[in-house]
C-alpha cells in the first residue's frame, strides 16, 4: 500500500503525538513501512539525530514507534520560543535566525517549500507516511501561510482525522467548530473524527458519536480509553499542567527516593527525568516553590531555553537559595545555572551574570550550537547521550562527571539522556540515596529501553482495539471520502 495521512487536533495536547505514534506502532506491526512526519514543530523537547540534525522528541520517539532511526525530514522546522514573542528557526535540523512571529510570515514561502520537499521524499522511501498537525486547524488567525495543518494537506492532498481530548470537556463542540470555521476546500480534506481520553462508559457516549456523524456527515473512527503513562517523550510543557507525581512502583529496598524536577519557565527537555519514573521506588515530580522542596531527596534542574531568564525566575520564587546543602543534578541549561559565572552574549544579550556558585565552573555562550551525540562513561558505567547547547561549560574543579564536574552533592552535565542508560542510572541513584541517607535501593533489572517499547506497544494496541483500522487504511490508500458536506458558516478565507 501507498499512502499518507494527517492526524489533526481540536487543541495543543489533544493527543495528536500519542496517536501518531499508535498508528506508526499498528502499521510497522502490519509489516508496512511506515514513517513519522511533522512539518513545523513548536517544542523545547528536542532530540539530535545520528547525524547531528536537531528534531523534535516526539518525531524521535514516533520514529522508535516505526523501528526507525530519526531522520531531520521526519521534522524539518522546529521552533524553539526563548521568549513570549520569539523563537529559534530550526531548519532541517540545523538552527537558521531568531525571529518574533511577525518576522516568521517572511519565511513562510521558503519554509513551506522545505516541508513540502521532506514530506515528499520521506513518500518516496515508506509506503505510508503518518503527519502530526500542529495546535489544531482551526486557528483562523494563522491560517494564512499554514504550514503544519490544512495548507500541508492542501499542498499534499492528505486525508485528515482530527483527535479531540473529552477529558477536558466541551470535544463535540469543538469538533463540529473545527470543521465550520474551515473554507470548503479545507473542510473538503476533514474525513473524521477521533475521540481521545474518554474515561466511564462507552454506552452512555453512543448517542453523541451518532448526532456528530448526522451533524458533520463524518465518521467518529473510534474512542481511545485513557491510558495512565502515555505522557512518554510529551512534546510541550502542556503536558505538565495534569501531570501527577510519577513514579508509583514499590521501592525495591525499604525507602523511596524523592525527586523534585523545577519546572522553570522556558524549561527544555522534561523529559530526561523520565527515566528516573521508570525506576521503583522513586517518585518525580515538578515544582516551583522552595516549601516544595522540603522533603525532596534529589533536586533536578532540567534544561532552560533562556538561561540567563530563568536563573532570574530561580532567584525571584527563593528556589535559588533553598538549593545549598541539597543534593542537586543541573542537566544542560541547570548546570549552566548553577555554575559561578555566565558569559552570554548570544541568549538572552545580558553578558557576564552571576551563576548559583555551587558548581566550579564558568559558562560562555557560543554563536554556533553544539549538537551531538556524545559517548563516555561514569561510575564505570558506559553512557551514551544527546548534546544541544550554546552554553560552553569549562569545570574549573571538582571531580569529573559524566562531560561536566560534581562538587559534594552537586552533579552537572550537558548531556541529555544520560538517565536512560540503566546502570549509569542505577549508580547514579544509588550514590543519591547514601549522600543523603536514604535506605534506597535501586531495582537491579528496570530496562528503560524495554518499558519505552512496552509503552509503544500500548500505543498500538489502542490504535488496533478502538479505531477502526479498515476505516483508516482505506484512508491512506483513497484519501477523503469524496462529496462530505459543507458545513456553515465555511470558514474563513486562506492561502492553499
Amino acid at each position: 500500500m501507498k499512502g499518507a495521512l494527517l492526524v489533526a487536533g481540536t487543541t495543543s495536547d489533544a493527543g495528536k503525538s500519542v496517536v501518531t505514534a499508535g498508528v506508526c506502532r499498528w502499521l510497522a506491526r502490519q509489516g508496512v513501512k511506515v514513517a513519522p512526519y511533522k512539518a513545523q514543530n513548536m517544542s523545547l523537547n528536542s532530540f539530535v539525530t545520528a547525524d547531528g540534525a536537531e528534531i523534535g522528541r516526539a518525531q524521535a520517539m514516533q520514529a522508535a514507534a516505526c523501528g526507525l532511526e530519526p531522520a531531520a525530514d521526519m521534522n524539518p522546522i522546529l521552533l524553539k520560543p526563548g521568549s513570549d514573542r520569539r523563537s529559534q528557526v530550526v531548519v532541517m535540523g540545523r538552527p537558521l535566525t531568531d525571529v518574533d512571529a511577525m518576522e516568521y510570515r517572511d519565511l513562510k514561502d521558503h519554509l513551506r517549500t522545505v516541508a513540502v520537499d521532506a514530506l515528499e521524499r520521506l513518500r518516496a522511501r515508506y509506503d505510508v507516511v503518518v503527519c502530526e498537525g500542529a495546535g489544531s486547524p482551526a486557528e483562523i488567525n494563522l491560517r494564512e501561510g499554514d504550514i503544519a495543518n490544512m495548507g500541508l494537506a492542501r499542498a499534499a492532498g492528505l486525508p485528515v482525522v482530527v483527535v479531540g481530548d473529552i477529558d477536558r470537556g466541551g470535544v463535540f463542540a469543538a469538533m463540529y467548530g473545527t470543521v465550520a470555521l474551515l473554507e470548503p476546500a479545507d473542510q473538503a480534506l476533514i474525513a473524521g473524527f477521533v475521540v481521545n481520553k474518554f474515561r466511564g462508559a462507552r454506552e452512555l457516549l453512543e448517542p453523541a458519536l451518532g448526532m456528530i456523524r448526522e451533524l458533520t456527515g463524518r465518521e467518529v473512527y473510534g474512542v481511545l480509553p485513557w491510558l495512565e503513562g502515555a505522557w512518554l517523550d510529551a512534546e510541550d510543557s502542556l503536558a505538565l499542567d495534569n501531570r501527577p507525581a510519577i513514579g508509583t512502583r514499590a521501592p525495591y529496598g525499604r525507602q523511596t527516593l524523592r525527586v523534585a524536577v523545577v519546572r522553570l519557565p522556558r524549561v527544555s527537555n522534561f523529559t530526561d527525568v523520565d527515566a528516573l519514573a521508570a525506576e521503583p521506588g522513586v517518585t518525580v515530580r515538578f515544582v516551583t516553590s522552595p516549601a516544595e522542596l522540603d522533603d525532596a531527596d534529589l533536586v533536578v534542574l532540567p534544561g532552560s531555553r533562556a538561561t540567563v531568564s530563568d536563573l532570574a525566575w530561580l532567584r525571584a520564587t527563593g528556589l535559588a537559595a533553598a538549593l545549598p546543602g541539597r543534593a542537586v543534578l543541573g542537566i544542560c541549561g541547570g548546570y549552566q545555572m548553577l555554575a559561578r559565572t555566565i558569559h552570554d552574549d548570544v541568549e538572552s544579550g545580558a553578558g557576564r551574570v552571576e551563576g548559583l556558585g555551587l558548581l566550579p565552573a564558568t559558562v560562555v555562550f557560543a554563536p554556533d550550537k553544539t549538537l551531538g551525540r556524545p559517548v563516555g562513561a561514569a561510575y564505570g558505567c558506559p553512557v551514551m547521550a544527546y548534546e544541544i547547547h550554546h552554553g560552553v561549560v569549562t569545570a574549573e574543579g571538582g571531580e569529573p562527571f559524566l562531560d561536566g564536574c560534581r562538587s559534594g552533592t552537586v552533579w552537572g552535565t550537558t548531556w541529555h539522556g544520560a538517565l536512560e542508560n540503566d546502570g549509569f542510572r542505577r549508580a547514579f541513584l544509588a550514590d543519591v540515596a547514601a549522600v543523603t541517607g536514604r535506605d534506597f535501593v535501586p531495582a537491579p533489572d528496570v530496562s528503560f529501553a524495554a518499558l519505552r517499547e512496552e509503552r509503544l506497544d500500548a500505543l498500538g494496541d489502542l490504535v488496533e482495539h478502538h479505531l477502526d483500522t479498515g476505516a483508516l487504511l482505506r484512508l491512506l490508500e483513497h484519501g477523503a471520502p469524496e462529496g462530505l458536506p459543507i458545513l456553515p458558516p465555511g470558514g474563513v478565507r486562506g492561502a492553499p
